[in-house]
C-alpha cells in the first residue's frame, strides 16, 4: 500500500508547478500502472495488513482515478485563478480518501475514510460553488450524512465489542433489527434512497462542475459499496425487511421519473435522474441475488461515467450562456452541431441504450427483480419508460427550439472539451466488450 501512498503524494509537488497537463498525465500514468500491476481476483488480495483489493473495490478505485482526471480537465478555467493550487490539493486529498475507503478491509477504517471524504466535498462546494445558496446546500449534504452516520458508528462499536474484530470477513454474530437498520441507514442516505434524497439536487445545482462530477461519479457509489460489504456478513430473519426497502425504491424510481419531467434546470434534472438510477441499484443489492449484485456494480460504474458526462455537457452550455435554465439553452444544434451528437449519445446512454454499461446493469437487475416478484413488472416498466421520457426531454429542450434572443456572442467548443467528453464515452461504451472480468465476482 505504501507505493500507492507515495504515488499519490508525489502529485502534491506538481500542484505548485501550475501545469495541469502534467498533473493529468501523472494521474493517467498512475491509473495504468495500477491497472497492470493489480490482478482482478474473486478473493481479497492483500495490499498490506488492513488494505485489500478485489473486483468490487478495484473497479471503483479505477472509476475514482478516471473521474478525478476528468474533474481537473473540466475545471481548467480555475487554472487561471489564484486559488488553483488550493483546488488541486482538495481534489487530490478527496481522491486519496476515496481510494482508502474502497481498499480497506476494516469497517471502522472504512467509516473514518467514508466521513473524511465529506470534508473535501464541502470545500469544493463552499469554495468554488456558483450561488450564495451553496452554503445551505452544503449544510444539507453535511447534516443528512451525519444523521445516518451516528447509528452506523454505534453499530460498528457494538460489532467490535462482540466479535473482537472489525474486519469484514471475521464478523459473525446474531443480528437484530436495530443493528440491521443502524448498519444500512447511512449508506441509504448516501445513495440516496427516496425520501432521503433532498440533499442531492441542492448539492448538485450549487456545486461547481468538479463537485457535481465527483458527487455523481463516485460519492454516490460509496453508499452502494458500503451496502454490498455490509450485506456480505449480515444474516437473520430480519433480512425479510429487505422487501420494504425494495418496494420503496421501486416506487421512488417511478415517482422521481415524474419529478424529472417537471424540471426547468439542466443540472437539477440530471441530479434527479441519478436518484432514479440509484433506486434501481438499491433494489439489486437488497435482493441478495447474484444477478442483482453484479448488475448493481455494473450500473454504478456506467452511471458514474454517464452522469458525469451529462454534467460536463450542462457545464459547457453554462459557461457560454451563464444559465442552466432550459428557457435560455435552446436551439443549440444550430450553434454547436458537434456537441449535439454528444448530447444525443449521453442521453441515449442515460436511458440504457445498447452498447452501454447502463443497459447491461439494468438488464441484470430487472431479471433479478422479476425472479424475485413478478409484481415488480409494473414499477420497472414505468421506471424504464420515464427514464426514456426525461432523457428525450433533456435532449430535445436543449437542442431544438428557437435560440434565446439575448445571446450576443458565442464561443465554439474547444479541444479540451472534446477530450473531456470522449474520455467519458470510451469506457462507458467499450468496457462492455470486457465484461467477463466482472462475471467472476461473488
Amino acid at each position: 500500500m505504501m507505493k500507492f501512498f507515495f504515488m499519490i503524494f508525489f502529485l502534491i509537488p506538481i500542484c505548485f508547478i501550475k501545469n495541469w497537463m502534467i498533473l493529468i498525465s501523472s494521474i493517467f500514468i498512475f491509473f495504468f500502472i495500477l491497472l497492470n500491476l493489480t490482478p482482478f481476483l474473486i478473493f481479497f488480495s492483500s495490499i498490506s495488513y488492513t488494505f485489500t483489493y478485489d473486483i468490487l473495490s478495484g473497479s471503483l478505485i479505477f472509476l475514482t482515478l478516471w473521474v478525478t482526471v476528468m474533474m481537473i480537465l473540466a475545471s481548467y478555467k480555475i487554472n487561471d485563478s489564484s486559488s488553483s493550487i488550493n483546488f488541486v490539493m482538495v481534489v487530490i486529498f478527496l481522491m486519496l480518501f476515496l481510494i482508502l475507503s474502497f481498499s480497506t478491509s476494516n469497517i471502522f477504517m472504512f467509516y473514518i475514510f467514508f466521513e473524511s471524504s465529506l470534508i473535501p466535498t464541502l470545500l469544493l462546494i463552499f469554495g468554488w460553488g456558483y450561488q450564495p445558496e451553496r452554503l445551505s446546500s452544503g449544510f444539507y449534504l453535511l447534516f443528512y450524512t451525519l444523521f445516518g452516520s451516528l447509528p452506523l458508528l454505534f453499530s460498528i462499536f457494538y460489532l467490535n465489542n462482540l466479535c473482537m474484530t472489525s474486519y469484514y470477513n471475521l464478523i459473525f454474530l446474531d443480528y437484530n433489527f436495530y443493528l440491521y437498520l443502524g448498519l444500512i441507514l447511512a449508506f441509504l442516505i448516501k445513495m440516496p434512497m427516496i425520501f432521503f434524497h433532498f440533499w442531492l439536487p441542492k448539492a448538485h445545482v450549487e456545486a461547481p462542475i468538479s463537485g457535481s462530477m465527483i458527487l455523481a461519479g463516485v460519492l454516490l457509489k460509496l453508499g452502494g459499496y458500503g451496502l454490498m460489504r455490509v450485506m456480505s456478513f449480515m444474516s437473520g430473519n430480519f433480512m425479510l425487511n429487505n422487501i420494504f426497502i425494495i418496494c420503496l425504491s421501486m416506487y421512488g424510481m417511478m415517482m422521481i421519473g415524474f419529478i424529472c419531467l417537471f424540471q426547468v434546470d439542466m443540472k437539477s434534472l440530471i441530479a434527479y435522474s441519478s436518484v432514479s438510477h440509484m433506486s434501481l441499484v438499491i433494489c439489486g443489492i437488497f435482493s441478495l441475488n447474484y444477478l442483482g449484485m453484479l448488475g448493481s456494480l455494473i450500473l454504478m460504474i456506467g452511471h458514474g461515467l454517464c452522469s458525469s458526462g451529462l454534467f460536463c455537457l450542462a457545464n459547457i452550455l453554462y459557461e457560454r450562456t451563464n444559465s442552466r435554465s432550459f428557457y435560455f439553452n435552446k436551439g443549440m444544434i444550430t450553434l454547436m452541431p458537434t456537441l449535439s451528437l454528444f448530447w444525443f449519445i449521453f442521453c441515449a446512454n442515460n436511458m440504457a441504450s445498447p452498447m452501454s454499461l447502463n443497459l447491461l446493469g439494468e438488464i441484470l437487475i430487472i431479471n433479478c427483480l422479476m425472479s424475485w416478484s413478478s409484481y415488480s413488472f409494473f414499477f420497472l416498466f414505468f421506471g424504464s419508460f420515464l427514464s426514456c421520457c426525461y432523457s428525450i426531454y433533456l435532449y430535445s429542450n436543449t437542442q431544438h427550439g428557437s435560440l434565446y434572443s439575448g445571446i450576443k456572442s458565442f464561443f465554439t467548443i474547444n479541444l479540451r472539451e472534446f477530450m473531456l467528453l470522449i474520455f467519458h464515452l470510451l469506457p462507458l461504451n467499450f468496457l462492455i466488450l470486457k465484461i467477463d472480468m466482472f462475471l467472476i465476482w461473488l
